[in-house]
């Protein structure tokens, strides 16, 4: 993941969705981690899991963390 694009999980949605950006491209709106990994193998990262996504400098949460899914 040398050359990784920025990876940014925005502030919860009044429906509880998060949405999700990776590079300069908005892969979907996420309602939980599955979502999240989901859409960043979609964006071509491999060995994405729970634990990774919780634990990765790489995400930028912003509003809360990986807990966070109500505003």
């Amino acid at each position: 993941m040398a050359d990784a694009q920025p990876i940014v999980i925005y502030r919860p949605a009044v429906d509880g969705g998060r949405r999700v950006r990776v590079g300069d491209q908005f892969r979907g709106m996420a309602y939980g981690l599955l979502d999240v990994i989901e859409f960043l193998r979609g964006a071509g990262l491999e060995d994405v899991d729970e634990v990774w996504v919780r634990q990765s400098e790489l995400i930028e949460w912003r509003g809360g963390g990986p807990e966070k899914w109500e505003q």
